[in-house]
């Protein structure tokens, strides 16, 4: 029971620590224009060299036309869907009124907003808790090139 009611399924036990580490960098990477760009082993470096245990990495995109988010890494395709319907949701040829910065940038914008720019994620025995098939990806929504900064937090306890 949790509560005062009865849990569905079950859980595995709760483990308890207290943080000893907030261990932070920023990674660059250069996107090549729309496209996800897989940053999994950046982050997982990132965990390892932190010497991380057991907490939560959290990982923030410094932009407001980039996003980041947590999608199958077998299959290419799926990424390719991903963008037809983001392009869909948010089409370069609607109505916008800003666009100053050229007619993909309010796109970006609202795809950035749909997606969002922070994830956050278990660490488990010094590990990453993502299933088989996922992987982390920044979400380029500008058509031309663009360097992009990621934040990086681990909270939790040391190795």
């Amino acid at each position: 029971m949790i509560g005062g009611r009865a849990m569905q399924g079950s859980s595995s036990s709760i483990a308890t620590f207290a943080p000893e580490v907030i261990a932070t960098a920023t990674i660059v990477v250069h996107c090549s224009g729309r496209s996800f760009t897989d940053i999994t082993d950046e982050a997982r470096r990132f965990v390892v060299e932190s010497g991380a245990k057991d907490g939560a990495l959290f990982l923030f995109v410094r932009h407001t036309s980039a996003s980041l988010v947590v999608q199958e890494n077998a299959d290419p395709d799926v990424r390719s869907d991903l963008a037809s319907a983001l392009d869909r949701l948010a089409p370069a040829d609607a109505p916008w009124v800003h666009d100053v910065e050229g007619p993909d940038d309010m796109p970006a914008h609202v795809k950035t907003m749909l997606t969002g720019v922070s994830l956050h994620m278990p660490v488990i025995a010094g590990a990453l808790a993502l299933g088989t098939w996922q992987g982390i990806y920044i979400a380029e929504h500008r058509a031309r090139p663009h360097r992009r900064e990621v934040v990086l937090q681990f909270i939790g306890s040391r190795r």
